[in-house]
């Protein structure tokens, strides 16, 4: 059975739910790890792990700016400090920042939260080039109706189809701020159906994938200078 990974969850002190429920469901749920990625803003007063979930549970950020300036010194301040560094994606000039540097381990949002923001063949290359996994939010369906939920779809059934071209990480994730937004892997598998992704493709995103941005399998041997 592979090991199952949700890289992308939120929790106290960005919303009122403690990290421990978060993990005590994820755990039932079937999953062998969760990322808490709060966002930067939010990091402030942040709680240690008790020992019993640390092996669990892994820290992270994800770095949200309209900046290019600020983004970078944010990557810097973080940059070796957290398990996992995201950036909250939208914007070109934010997808295009993040994408080209080797030090960020996912994009998360790259279309926004509604799907007003779009990747490109050359995003998408550099994604591949620098292992930045492409995270495909499913919360993002199940919390959005009509003609914001098609156009997500048609944003995800796109980014999907460049991911395949370019061969560039991807994975799916709650991006969950409660309890209730958790869902098991066989859920999570099902909804990234409905914009083309197959089920050994989903699998991959929710195992092996984040597994291996967890593991930085992909940046052991980048050699690249960040002025």
């Amino acid at each position: 059975m592979p090991n199952f990974f949700d890289l992308n969850v939120h929790a106290y002190p960005e919303t009122d739910v403690p990290v421990e429920d978060m993990y005590r469901i994820a755990k039932r749920y079937g999953y062998t790890g969760i990322a808490i990625t709060n966002h930067d803003d939010t990091e402030k007063g942040k709680e240690k792990l008790p020992p019993s979930i640390s092996t669990f549970v892994f820290r992270g950020v994800e770095i949200r700016t309209n900046s290019v300036s600020e983004l970078k010194r944010k990557i810097k301040l973080y940059y070796g400090k957290v398990s996992l560094l995201a950036v909250h994606g939208g914007s070109a000039k934010i997808n295009e920042a993040a994408l080209k540097d080797f030090r960020v381990d996912t994009l998360a949002h790259p279309c926004g939260e509604k799907g007003e923001g779009e990747l490109s063949h050359v995003l998408v290359r550099y994604a591949a080039k620098n292992g930045v996994a492409i995270d495909f939010n499913l919360n993002a369906i199940v919390h959005s109706r009509r003609s914001d939920r098609a156009r997500i779809l048609w944003k995800m059934r796109e980014n999907l189809r460049l991911v395949r071209k370019y061969k560039a990480p991807a994975i799916i994730s709650s991006n969950a701020h409660s309890v209730y937004d958790l869902r098991a892997p066989r859920e999570m598998i099902a909804l990234a159906s409905l914009f083309g992704m197959k089920k050994d493709e989903a699998i991959h995103a929710l195992s092996a994938i984040p597994e291996g941005v967890l593991e930085k399998k992909w940046k052991k041997e980048t050699e690249v200078e960040i002025i």
